[in-house]
Order: C-alpha cells, then sequence, then structure tokens
C-alpha cells in the first residue's frame, strides 16, 4: 500500500483544505484527519476549540477497537499518537483503510457519527465471551483465528486490564484458559466502584459444570498449592510517607512498573557507565568546553543525575555545540571506578568571592574577595560510594589543578546538605 493523501474539501488548493493521510507500517496504516489549517483559520485567536463529545466518542471508540484487532492479529509493538482538534487518528487493517477514511469523511463533512460506530462494531472481538469464568479450550479456526501464542498474549493483557488471572497455555491449534479474580482485584473493585462502573463479578464462586473439559496434563505441578486456601487478611497501619527515593525520582505514578526509577536508581547508586569509545589513560579525566563531543557529552549525561537528586532546573553542563573556549575556564572532573563514573565535579575560574561562616551562617567578610580561584558549581558521588572520601578527593584535584590551596577554593550556592558537610570539613573556617 502506498501513501496517500485524500482532499475531502471541494477546492484542494484552498490553504484550509481539510485532508486524510494514509500512511502504510508493516503491520497496519495509518489513517489521519489533518484539520490543522482548518482550525487555525477557523478559530478566533486565543481560543481552543474542542470536538463535539459525541465525535470525540465515537473517534475513541473506533480507535480502541482497531488497536484491540491489530493486537489480536499478532502486533507486538505499540501506538503513539496525538490528542486535539488538529489532527484526529485511526489505525487500520489494511482491508479497513477504506471503511476507515469514510467513517472520518462522514464525522467531519456531515457530523455523521454511526459509520464511526459502525467501524467499531465490525471490529469488535467477543473478549467478554473469552473470559468468561470457567475452563474451557478455545479453539484456533473456530473462536479465534490469531496464531495461539499471539491469542494468548491478546488475552493475558486484556485479562490484566480486568484484573484477571489467566491461566492460559497455547497448544499447537487451542488456547486453553480458565479465567479466576484474585480477592485483592476484588476488594479493589468493590471498595472503589466509581473507578470501575459497570463491573459485575462473575468469577468468584464459579463451580465447573461435571461437562467442562479436563485440560490434559502436559508436566509440571500436579496439584493446585492453592486449591481451598484461606484469602490473606488486610490490616491498616502507618507507614511513613515517602513522595521521592533519595536518587530523586518520584516513587508514586509509575507508567512502566518502575522500570524507569530502578535505571536510574541504579546509575546513580553504582555510577554512570562508560561509553566503550572513550578511553581513559587514568581514572580521573578533565573535560572542558574544547573537549571532543564525546567527552562533553558524557558530563552531560552524568549531571543528569544531581539534577534529578537535587531537584534543580538546569544541568550543571550544557556545552553539546561546536568546541568553544570560555573565559572563566568551565571544566568538569570525571572520576571513573569498574567501568563508570562515580565522581563529578562541575567548576570554574573567578575572581569574585564572599566568604562564607557556616557556624554563624553568615558572611563574615566585607567586600569581595577579587582573588582569581576555582570555584565549585556542583559535585556529584555515586551513592555506594559516599562517606569514603571521594568527594574530597575531587576537590583535592581541583585545586592541584589550579594550583592553590584546598582552603582557597569557593563554593557557589545554593549548597546541599551534603555538599555544605563536604565544605565545612575541607574548610572548617569558613569558605566562599
Amino acid at each position: 500500500m502506498t501513501e496517500r493523501c485524500i482532499y475531502i474539501d471541494p477546492d484542494p488548493r484552498d490553504p484550509r483544505a481539510r485532508k486524510i493521510d494514509v500512511r502504510a507500517s508493516q503491520w497496519y496504516a495509518t489513517v489521519v484527519l489533518d484539520r490543522d489549517e482548518y482550525v487555525y483559520a477557523s478559530t478566533p485567536r486565543g481560543q481552543s476549540p474542542e470536538l463535539p463529545d459525541a465525535y470525540t466518542e465515537a473517534v475513541d471508540r473506533a480507535c480502541n477497537a482497531s488497536m484491540d484487532r491489530i493486537f489480536y492479529d499478532g502486533y507486538p509493538g505499540g501506538f503513539f499518537w496525538g490528542s486535539g482538534p488538529r489532527r484526529i487518528t485511526l489505525f487500520a487493517q489494511f482491508s479497513q483503510v477504506e471503511a476507515a477514511v469514510e467513517a472520518l469523511r462522514a464525522a467531519e463533512l456531515d457530523q455523521d457519527y454511526t459509520k464511526l460506530h459502525a467501524f467499531a462494531d465490525s471490529l469488535a472481538l467477543p473478549v467478554d465471551d473469552w473470559l468468561a469464568p470457567g475452563e474451557r479450550e478455545l479453539v484456533r479456526g473456530i473462536d479465534f483465528h490469531a496464531t495461539p501464542s499471539a491469542f494468548l498474549r491478546f488475552l493475558r493483557h486484556k485479562a490484566e486490564g480486568q484484573g484477571l488471572r489467566l491461566n492460559g497455555r497455547a497448544t499447537a491449534g487451542s488456547v486453553w484458559v480458565r479465567p479466576t479474580l484474585p480477592f485483592f482485584q476484588k476488594e479493589i473493585r468493590e471498595r472503589f466502584p466509581e473507578q470501575h462502573p459497570g463491573w459485575v463479578d462473575r468469577w468468584t464462586g464459579y463451580v465447573d459444570s461435571d461437562a467442562a473439559p479436563i485440560r490434559p496434563w502436559v508436566g509440571g505441578r500436579e496439584h493446585n498449592l492453592s486449591y481451598g486456601a484461606k484469602p490473606v487478611q488486610f490490616r491498616t497501619t502507618k507507614v511513613p510517607e515517602l513522595d521521592s527515593c533519595r536518587c530523586g525520582m518520584r516513587l508514586q505514578g509509575a507508567q512502566d512498573d518502575g522500570q524507569a526509577h530502578a535505571t536510574h536508581h541504579m546509575a546513580w547508586e553504582f555510577g554512570v557507565r562508560v561509553p566503550k569509545i572513550l578511553m581513559w589513560l587514568s581514572n580521573l579525566a578533565v573535560v572542558t568546553t574544547e573537549s571532543p563531543i564525546s567527552w562533553r557529552k558524557l558530563a552531560y549525561k552524568v549531571a543528569r543525575w544531581p539534577q534529578v537528586e537535587n531537584h534543580y532546573d538546569f544541568r550543571s553542563w550544557s556545552h553539546l555545540d561546536e568546541p568553544e573556549e570560555t573565559s572563566d575556564n568551565l571544566r568538569a572532573y570525571l572520576l571513573q571506578a569498574n567501568d563508570c563514573v562515580i565522581g563529578y565535579l562541575a567548576a570554574h575560574d573567578t575572581n569574585e568571592h564572599r566568604r562564607w561562616d557556616p557556624v554563624r551562617g553568615s558572611r563574615y567578610a566585607e567586600g569581595v574577595d577579587t582573588t582569581l580561584r576555582p570555584r565549585i558549581n556542583l559535585i556529584w558521588v555515586a551513592g555506594s560510594y559516599r562517606h569514603q572520601g571521594i568527594g574530597g578527593a575531587l576537590v583535592r584535584a581541583l585545586a592541584d589543578d589550579f594550583g592553590c590551596g584546598i582552603t582557597d577554593v569557593s563554593w557557589s550556592t545554593p549548597v546541599s546538605d551534603a555538599g555544605l558537610r563536604l565544605a565545612q570539613r575541607l574548610s572548617p573556617k569558613g569558605f566562599g
């Protein structure tokens, strides 16, 4: 199937003309109604138009039905599309492209949404029947037409969405299923009925009839070790309410089963993995704004972890364009161990300093010290390497590199609690 552009307004030369774009991929076609220029020209400036509720409902129903059908066919990926009145997207099997185009045309020009509903009805799958309670065998060619493995994967996804445990197995020409409702899922739905409108418990207490088929045994456990077990009892007690982890990532609202947090926390704990293309001649590298881009990219990548941990607005390293010399000699010290960057210090040179007394909590020196010396922008150490002298070693490397004493190193604000403790230990008489 080739890509197509179908204009649905009488004059396609009109810049406000609406059009339907059809783009093919390996598994399906994407049908997009482009209303961008039409909305821009017909909407007063400053207002945000909205589609009629009936239009949105019909499009959502058609889109969900078509995605279910594509997943049912065995598609292993995902779908990505935007929302709003400017572009309306449907995903369709190749045989359903013309029906999708006609449904969008009727909805847009005639405000006739029946074709979108008919499109959804033609693709609807008997998911409720497949997930009905009881042990049974669904036969390919009779109950379903996809491959058994793809069909079982699709059923597991739909069962998970309904809070069910599928207990399914694919064979050469069929799929055995026995959907059950876990006790805690039942409690959730009964405790929060407003979150599950229309839900009816069909599984609790269901008993197979004597005529129910018996699933052939193919090995594994011979007995159901949970048969006849009593439900776990739950109690309520007070626990500390933590919104974020020590690494700075939020603990609640994970949309990917916590994978993003786990990946981020692993790097925060043990260091950021060093790219294999970089050759380290020693364990401490000094990266400047004139260094090769691969080193500057590594400094930018490492700077993300202290930014997230301390909730800063910007990263402390941002030089990713062409090499350039800076007047303040901005640089980053990267300490490497076990093929990971475990320490990071960003610094620059300046001749404007105000000393600060950490004990009295105030600046005790009048005026500005105009001596040129280095100032720490940010210092960070991976979680597992903290309290082992790594931070102090980085500050000493900065001082030695500049040719000054460690107490002459300046610290920029704001300073985190950990940074304040380090500064007090290295400069007990004050710093600035």
